[in-house]
């Protein structure tokens, strides 16, 4: 089992940044492919950003390319998401997710990862 904990969610202005965070315990981090989705009201959820194990590749979905950028600290078992130029469109709660290195399939499907955390509100005021 590995559990994740987001944080780093809040109240911003559009134009503003939070940088959100997900501490992962219980298993080896760098055996994981980490994720970050968002849900908000009344949404599916949808994929935002993922980074391989090693942090050789990243992906990123076409709504915040160029405004968010993933990254992991293996050493800190912690993977953060940077989110610049917030828009009141990025307001959701956004989880953290882990799938496990063998795992095959596309990044950006949610039900190719194993773990998940409890989410972290953000809000973007206009």
């Amino acid at each position: 089992q590995v559990q994740l904990v987001e944080s780093g969610g809040g109240l911003v202005q559009a134009g503003g940044s939070l940088r959100l965070s997900c501490a992962a315990s219980g298993r080896t981090f760098s055996n994981y492919h980490m994720g970050w989705f968002r849900q908000a009201p009344g949404k599916e959820r949808e994929f935002v950003a993922a980074i391989t194990w090693n942090s050789n590749s990243t992906y990123y979905a076409d709504s915040v390319k160029g405004r968010f950028t993933i990254s992991r600290d293996n050493a800190k078992n912690t993977v953060y998401l940077q989110m610049n130029s917030l828009k009141p469109e990025d307001t959701a709660v956004y989880y953290c997710a882990a799938r496990d290195r063998t795992v095959l399939g596309s990044y950006y499907r949610s039900n190719r990862y194993n773990y998940w955390g409890q989410g972290t509100q953000v809000t973007v005021s206009s």
